[in-house]
């Protein structure tokens, strides 16, 4: 099981924690579909490849009640493993704003990434990048050498923010451009 993540966002105000850990597959799916594809059948977030991948969610702690007592809150250690056995439901978890999915190819070294999907009042707040960071080190840890995705054009300065170069040329998904992306892992 992966080990979870509390981070503050913002820096001069309060702010809500965020908890970044593992979920099950069929949590990703609504966030997926309402993010990235919300005119099609909510099917087709699914990937017939779900349950043999890693997948990772971003949770806004609601309150200190959702948390240890001390200043650098951590979420108590209740959740889901990779196989979606839950202690606890997502919703006492705190709300679940932004979801990625990934898959290590054991043979070949790689890692892709699938389905990154933030809400949108939480997009440009610093948690894509929390989990987008927390992603990169879980595919290190499974032993991955390189990391790739099929990158929206639209997101791609941000893929480059975390080291990730463009590869070929762009191509088309529905009407969506994409290029994909990849950088090399220590």
């Amino acid at each position: 099981m992966e080990p979870r993540k509390t981070i503050l966002t913002g820096t001069s105000t309060p702010q809500p924690l965020i908890c970044l850990r593992p979920i099950a597959a069929a949590d990703t799916y609504a966030l997926r579909h309402a993010v990235l594809w919300p005119n099609k059948p909510p099917a087709y977030a699914q990937l017939p490849d779900d349950l043999s991948g890693h997948h990772f969610g971003a949770f806004v702690v609601s309150s200190k009640d959702d948390a240890d007592d001390d200043d650098t809150v951590k979420v108590k250690d209740k959740g889901r493993d990779r196989d979606g056995n839950n202690e606890q439901s997502l919703g006492q978890q705190g709300e679940l704003v932004s979801v990625i999915s990934l898959f290590v190819d054991d043979a070949s070294g790689a890692a892709r990434f699938r389905k990154f999907a933030t809400a949108t009042p939480w997009q440009g707040k610093g948690v894509g990048s929390a989990l987008m960071a927390y992603t990169i080190e879980a595919a290190a840890r499974e032993g991955a050498t390189t990391i790739w995705c099929d990158a929206r054009q639209s997101a791609l300065a941000f893929y480059q923010r975390f080291g990730m170069a463009g590869e070929g040329e762009p191509f088309f998904k529905e009407d969506v451009p994409y290029l994909r992306m990849s950088r090399p892992l220590p």
